[in-house]
């Protein structure tokens, strides 16, 4: 299971801090997809994933066309 979070019109950093404010709700290996228009996103969630221990699946598309980043929680 998937779970998304919606910062289609979130400025940077927000992106990101929703990220980590989510992360706790996802079980551990669980996904959790980011999906943000800001173009710092696509920079922003891997370099957090690295700081932060997690798994950085990659980039996809969500149904609209915007970029989605899907994260694994490793801890």
């Amino acid at each position: 299971m998937t779970t998304e979070i919606d910062c289609r019109d979130l400025p940077c950093p927000r992106p990101v801090i929703e990220l980590a404010k989510a992360l706790p709700s996802v079980e551990v290996g669980e996904l959790l997809a980011v999906v943000a228009r800001d173009p710092a996103a696509r920079h922003d969630v891997p370099a957090w994933c690295r700081m932060r221990g997690q798994e950085y699946v990659g980039e996809e598309r969500a149904a609209d066309g915007a970029p989605r980043y899907v994260v694994r929680r490793l801890s």
